[in-house]
């Protein structure tokens, strides 16, 4: 476990225990440093005033001194001597001279006490006040007093500890006469004096501190429960709103309040595109079916219902299949995406629905939430029924307008045949010279080829085989036709062919139709010099595109819409049957055939042929 993970394990898990292990740290934590720093500079800067006090009062006896102890000796009128006895009588001599003024500073300042010593004599000069440590004049001090540092160095100290009367805070200052040290002065208050002011200081900081942490403790207490309750009313508050997005939080002060303000607005923009979303599902013709990852039914729209005869309570919770008659055969591609994860779009079938089969065109995909994770699927329901049933109708006149356009041009084209095969059995019929038959027999024959040559391809237009099922490379298939028609034509014709085409489900021998008649009519288009190019190429997956070019004189725009019309030609001996037919076999194959052609450029042919010939149509 990492330290920062194992740190948060120790955390409080509301705000308000956060807020006030907050306040720990930005209250009592600082004031409680403060209050430690604020007792060490106090201490310190008592000590110090002390100190700097205390070192006054030796520069006020190094003053009075004057030039020194011999002076004031000389001053009094006695000598010193080397004798014992007369050391004594010195040390007596500067005292008595010097204690009334050791005494009056002592009195002055309570509690200090004062003095000399010299280092000529090794002795306690004077000690006020005299009362109390007059029985220290002549002594010496010991080898481990701090006197003796500064009468060697002759630099000032300050000395804390046991001293000639007990615990003292001791400055001592050397007496400098001539760059010789004489002795020193020295001036000390005991150190519970010291610590009774201090442990006064401290006692105000301690109280000082407390009352800031007690204060700071109980404003985060009151500031903590206040925005906790406001918090707390925010949740109960969106906890209401997961069912009533139309209830709004009353919004406290501050920015706490601001922010209901904003869950508020966000609820009300929530609101209102869930009502547009429920008003466009309501009001759209299409219908719309969801489902979560079990393949329950979570939401139906009123035109799917609608579609499938139910309610959206008689379904809702639901399983999806169940809206299907149970021996249907039949598979959905809803179901297939929530499987999956592949969307379906415009996928045509007929669904077996409770009350009908109805012929719809369907798309589902995989619905998400706000993160992109895959929560359900979702179907779109257009009903193509009714459109099915017109566009049969329309089909159908379109289907007798294109017999009488078949008779009449039928018509026409038996018309002509006829036409001179009576006029040449009337012109034999009083012919009896066996020449002139055999001069008009062929040409009898020949139309007579020609009418059958007609109702053979009439026949074959008219009575369509369905189109024998088999895997076809269309590549080859191409390569096979445009051999065979390069040998009747002299334009080049060029191959630009995908290496990775599918193979495709269809009918070879249709298709080699289609493609041997739309290269015949490129090369009668085009002339010898010319160039007839045919590519192939794998559209989405789905389907592969054939596109034959030729770059001869091209169709006038206002005969492209009739070229697919049987028996309309431009050429003078053709039947106008050949693209009809080819468009009659592609259709029959789900695919499309389009032309496109610009007058003196050129025309391009273009096949759409699907891989899959036939399909399980899925829902």
């Amino acid at each position: 476990m990492r330290p920062v993970e194992w740190f948060r394990g120790f955390l409080p898990s509301t705000l308000r225990g956060k807020l006030l292990l907050v306040s720990l740290a930005v209250v009592v934590l600082p004031i409680s440093l403060t209050g430690y720093l604020l007792e060490r500079e106090g201490r310190q800067a008592l000590v110090q005033e002390k100190t700097e006090k205390l070192f006054g009062l030796t520069r006020l006896l190094d003053a009075h001194l004057g030039p020194g102890f011999d002076a004031l000796l000389a001053d009094g009128g006695a000598t010193t001597g080397i004798a014992a006895t007369d050391r004594e009588a010195v040390i007596a001599a500067l005292s008595e001279r010097l204690t009334p003024f050791t005494d009056l500073v002592a009195g002055a300042n309570p509690g200090v006490g004062v003095g000399y010593y010299s280092k000529a004599l090794d002795a306690i000069i004077t000690y006020g006040p005299s009362r109390d440590y007059s029985a220290t004049v002549g002594t010496s001090i010991p080898p481990e007093h701090p006197g003796w540092r500064v009468l060697d160095s002759g630099k000032r100290a300050v000395e804390s500890g046991r001293q000639v009367r007990g615990f003292i805070l001791n400055a001592m200052l050397p007496i400098l006469r001539d760059g010789t040290v004489i002795g020193y002065i020295w001036a000390n208050e005991l150190s519970d004096d010291v610590e009774h002011q201090a442990a006064a200081m401290d006692r105000a900081v301690l109280t000082v501190s407390a009352a800031g942490i007690l204060l700071g403790l109980a404003l985060t207490h009151a500031l903590s429960r206040g925005i906790g309750l406001d918090i707390r009313r925010i949740i109960d508050g969106l906890l209401r709103m997961r069912s009533d997005l139309g209830h709004a939080i009353l919004p406290p002060p501050g920015e706490v309040g601001e922010i209901a303000v904003e869950v508020n607005g966000m609820a009300r923009a929530l609101l209102d595109a869930r009502s547009l979303t429920e008003n466009i599902l309501h009001s759209i013709a299409d219908g719309v079916i969801a489902v979560d990852w079990a393949g329950q039914v979570t939401a139906v729209n009123p035109a799917a219902e609608w579609m499938i005869g139910v309610t959206a309570a008689e379904v809702i919770g639901r399983p999806y299949a169940s809206l299907f008659k149970p021996d249907g055969q039949f598979a959905s591609p809803l179901l297939d995406t929530l499987k999956t994860g592949q969307p379906h779009i415009g996928v045509s079938l007929d669904f077996p629905g409770a009350r009908q089969t109805l012929h719809l065109t369907v798309s589902s995909s995989l619905l998400r939430n706000s993160h992109g994770e895959a929560i359900g699927a979702v179907v779109v329901l257009k009903d193509l029924t009714e459109q099915r049933r017109l566009r049969t109708q329309i089909m159908r006149a379109d289907r007798l307008a294109a017999l009488g356009e078949l008779v009449a041009g039928l018509a026409h084209e038996v018309r002509n045949p006829l036409t001179s095969i009576r006029g040449f059995m009337q012109f034999l019929e009083s012919s009896d010279d066996v020449k002139e038959w055999q001069r008009y027999a062929p040409l009898i024959v020949r139309q007579v080829d020609s009418l059958n040559r007609l109702v053979t391809e009439l026949l074959e237009f008219g009575r369509p085989r369905p189109p024998a099922i088999r895997p076809v490379q269309l590549n080859d298939l191409i390569r096979e036709v445009s051999l065979l028609a390069g040998r009747k034509s002299h334009a080049r014709i060029t191959l630009a062919l995908a290496p990775d085409l599918p193979q495709a489900e269809a009918d070879g021998e249709a298709l080699k139709q289609v493609v041997l008649n739309l290269i015949i009519n490129a090369t009668q288009a085009t002339p010898e010099t010319g160039t007839i190019t045919i590519t192939t190429a794998a559209q989405d997956g789905r389907e592969a595109v054939v596109a034959v070019t030729d770059d001869g004189e091209g169709i006038a725009a206002e005969n492209l819409d009739k070229v697919f019309d049987p028996f309309f030609s431009t050429k003078p001996n053709g039947t106008g049957l050949g693209l009809a037919m080819a468009h009659r076999i592609v259709d029959a194959h789900h695919g499309t055939i389009t032309i496109a052609s610009t007058p003196g450029a050129g025309t391009t042919v273009t096949l759409r042929i699907p891989f899959l010939h036939s399909r399980t149509d899925d829902a």
